[in-house]
């Protein structure tokens, strides 16, 4: 049995773009309301519009859920130029996060890059920051994808 055809790099962004309109719709991360602003190869932006209901005050965001919009940015960004000749199987399979500030009262926005691929694995970066632009939380994620 002769091993698949590799996809066409059209084939390829179809992928890609499958999967920014498959995401958004999964019901966690709908159920959060993130908004997918910008998407390009290795990169990503996603914003969480403020929602009291996931604070801990009515204030600042619970940092459960500031970690979750780190997660699913840094996931967009590997995915955002995933080679699918190499599967579609994927998971955070490890994530650090640190807090530096408070989201008050307003959107949270997250900046992801991913900085290296190796054969399965994906090192991202990612920043959470409010409007203004003041650091929230910074994450090293690695992503893998088989």
């Amino acid at each position: 049995m002769s091993a698949p055809e590799a996809l066409t790099p059209e084939e390829q962004q179809a992928r890609r773009q499958a999967v920014v309109e498959m995401m958004p719709k999964s019901p966690f991360i709908a159920g959060l309301g993130l908004v997918f602003e910008e998407i390009a190869p290795d990169a990503a932006v996603v914003r969480l519009p403020f929602r009291h209901d996931l604070t801990n005050d009515g204030t600042f965001y619970h940092g459960g859920v500031v970690a979750a919009v780190i997660d699913t940015c840094g996931a967009l960004a590997a995915w955002s130029n995933h080679d699918f000749n190499k599967g579609m199987r994927a998971s955070t399979i490890a994530m650090s996060v640190q807090y530096v500030g408070a989201c008050k009262r307003s959107d949270l926005v997250c900046q992801a890059h991913a900085i290296k691929r190796g054969k399965e694995l994906i090192f991202t970066e990612i920043t959470a920051r409010d409007p203004d632009g003041v650091p929230v939380a910074h994450a090293v994620q690695t992503y893998r994808i088989v």
